[in-house]
């Protein structure tokens, strides 16, 4: 942001000071041909003494950099990238602060060209910026019209552009419409470096997407861990049901109920387990009904909508306020009244079944926030079986004490008994909710680029909200719920001293601290407008085709990062791992590291139709759809992060890798695939 803005003000320092200085740089072009079917468009600069001209592959911090654009061509091609050609500066400059290349006094520019046709045209610019000590010219631009009679034809360039049809229509065949590949819609989408991006001939596009599905396999892949992890989210989250007002006070009372039904002990535990099993089967039959209902694909898409995240962030806030006394949420009591009638007029099993959805309608009211927030959380898994395995880990936590107690009924006796201190969870469950409600809102914030929640202003609202979690603790405010002579106890304490020191621990990420314990939530640190941090990765490209095309001209071999802005494990990765000294410098300096957000909700300029994975039609509307399908159908996959090392042909180096916070393997990983593309 400072850099921005003091761009903006040389700017308007300029303008004001354009009758005094109004031309300081003069250009020319001119095509200079020869024999051959190459050909070079040369700008020559004329600069007056004091300014300087920016040179060319500055990265998007810097100022206006040299770049070239075309309108429009017919029968000539680009031959690489512009280069610029005179006697070089480079030096550190203190108002960007960072090294820039520039030259003084005179400087030229060459693109290179090839002739395709026996007459061309071609009508394109070069964009320069020029400073001097005090001010800037806003980014200039110098025409370059040309057209006549070829003096030579490329005949393998001739071929490709008479093929480029019958390459399109082989792209069709393989599930690519060809309108990915026709001018404008290969373009770069979203390109971190403000370097103007190479162009692709449709063969080489063709080539870049094709499936590596067979390369892959022949490699390694590490194991995922992450249905391990879901389940145990799941555990967690039925721990917590447990310990609130609307399941705890129920647990004894049940169990009670099936020793006293029963004289017969074994007979009365067989039910009391019986009883604990069919809440597991209630609640993963809930999970494999949203799985069936939505699927993989449609989790995914349906995680990062923006209507969804905004109704779940203000359900959430809505929870919240009912958790601290606002209101009541309780289910219409008939229903719990109907099914309670049902299982007194039926015996054996189907008693026992009743009794445990009677139990699942009557603590919804407790139980509803944290199932829909394990549901939500889960999608973006891209996994099937994520929802159900989620379900299990909940039931099995919260159907636990049904089956501990019946077994051993003096437990009961020394269990925890009703009261304040339930209150107080659920108070301390709806701070919780509050701050994983603003998770939600910023996921649709990122994937719609609207920019009102970022990285700093997330965290100050974090830091907010268990601050004053930290305070309730210590007793200094009340809710309606709660006892008037309400005394903070030692449990109470260790967790006000827990929430307080994590709300100051959050405070150096207003600056740019990487904060790894809030990694996972925090928007990524892109978004962060003031930041003193400097041992950052960020992606050079946000395109493919664009970035394959720079890596190829580089020399250097390609990482691409399948992520996506509601992605968790992502944000963990970046934090964790890519943090590391020796991974920033692979990653920055080794490698071109491309990000590809499958949630990127940016409209394509061109709506594609694509055969997917399963034979079925789709149509490709967002920048994130085209990425999601991109991962399909050359890497046969959809689960995010994955990091994928390729060539230049776009062929895989190794295996693929996800979500592994060890370094030293990651590391490996990296040095692996550096040393495969060497070979």
């Amino acid at each position: 942001m400072r850099k921005a803005m003091s761009l903006a003000l040389l700017l308007l320092v300029a303008m004001f000071c354009n009758a005094q200085m109004a031309d300081p740089v003069k250009f020319k072009s001119h095509l200079k041909t020869g024999s051959t079917a190459e050909a070079e468009i040369v700008f020559d600069g004329k600069i007056a003494h004091g300014w300087h001209v920016y040179s060319t592959n500055l990265g998007s911090d810097g100022p206006i950099e040299a770049s070239f654009h075309v309108d429009k061509k017919d029968g000539v091609e680009l031959v690489g990238k512009l280069t610029p050609r005179g006697h070089e500066i480079s030096m550190m400059d203190n108002m960007f602060g960072m090294k820039l290349r520039f030259f003084e006094n005179s400087v030229q520019f060459v693109q290179k060209v090839k002739f395709t046709k026996p007459t061309y045209t071609l009508k394109a610019y070069l964009e320069y910026g020029a400073c001097n000590d005090e001010m800037c010219m806003p980014p200039t631009q110098v025409n370059a019209h040309f057209s006549g009679k070829s003096p030579a034809i490329d005949g393998k360039a001739a071929a490709d552009e008479k093929s480029a049809d019958d390459v399109a229509e082989t792209l069709k065949a393989g599930g690519l419409d060809s309108s990915m590949v026709k001018a404008g819609a290969v373009d770069s989408v979203a390109i971190a470096d403000s370097a103007a991006a190479p162009q692709l001939d449709n063969a080489e596009v063709q080539k870049l997407w094709t499936p590596v599905i067979k390369e892959l396999a022949k490699f390694d892949k590490p194991v995922s861990n992450s249905l391990l992890y879901i389940f145990l989210a799941g555990l967690v989250g039925g721990f917590l049901a447990l310990f609130t007002p609307c399941v705890w006070p129920i647990i004894p009372m049940t169990v009670s109920f099936f020793l006293k039904r029963n004289k017969d002990r074994k007979k009365a535990i067989r039910e009391a387990i019986t009883y604990g099993v069919s809440i597991v089967v209630i609640y993963v039959a809930l999970g494999l009904i949203v799985s069936l209902l939505f699927g993989a694909s449609a989790l995914n898409a349906l995680s990062t909508n923006a209507i969804f995240n905004i109704l779940f962030c203000l359900l959430l806030v809505v929870f919240a306020a009912s958790f601290f006394g606002a209101f009541e949420i309780t289910l219409p009591s008939s229903w719990s009244n109907k099914i309670d009638q049902k299982s007194d007029e039926t015996s054996g099993v189907l008693s026992i079944f009743l009794m445990a959805f009677t139990l699942s309608l009557v603590s919804f009211s407790c139980t509803g926030p944290i199932i829909g927030f394990l549901l939500v959380a889960v999608a973006s898994e891209g996994s099937i079986v994520a929802p159900t395995i989620g379900m299990l880990g909940f039931a099995v936590a919260l159907a636990i004490p049904f089956a501990l107690f019946a077994m051993f009924p003096t437990l009961l006796k020394s269990a925890p008994k009703s009261g304040g201190w339930m209150n107080v969870l659920k108070v301390v469950l709806g701070f919780i909710e509050l701050a994983f409600a603003l998770k939600f809102l910023s996921v649709a914030d990122l994937a719609y680029g609207w920019h009102i929640l970022d990285r700093e202003t997330f965290l100050a609202l974090w830091i907010a909200i268990f601050s004053l979690l930290g305070l309730y603790l210590l007793g200094i405010f009340n809710f309606p719920h709660d006892d008037e002579n309400r005394r903070t106890n030692v449990p109470q304490f260790f967790l006000a001293l827990g929430s307080l020191a994590f709300a100051f621990y959050m405070i150096p990420g207003l600056w740019g601290a990487p904060l790894k314990a809030v990694s996972a939530f925090a928007p990524p640190m892109n978004t962060q407008d003031f930041n003193l941090y400097k041992n950052e990765v960020h992606p050079r490209f946000k395109d493919f085709e664009a970035g394959m095309a720079a890596a190829r001209l580089e020399g250097k071999p390609v990482m691409i990062d399948f992520t996506g802005f509601g992605c968790v494990n992502c944000r963990k990765m970046e934090a964790a791992v890519w943090t590391d000294a020796k991974v920033a410098d692979m990653l920055n300096n080794k490698y071109v590291l491309i990000s590809l957000y499958v949630d990127d909700k940016t409209p394509l300029p061109e709506q594609m139709t694509v055969t997917d994975t399963d034979g079925t039609q789709r149509t490709l509307r967002t920048v994130g759809d085209k990425w999601s399908y991109l991962q399909r159908y050359k890497f046969g996959s959809n689960t995010q992060p994955m990091y994928i090392l390729l060539d230049n042909e776009g062929k895989p180096l190794t295996g693929s890798r996800s979500y592994d916070e060890d370094i030293n393997e990651y590391m490996d990983f990296l040095k692996v695939g550096l040393d495969n593309y060497n070979k």
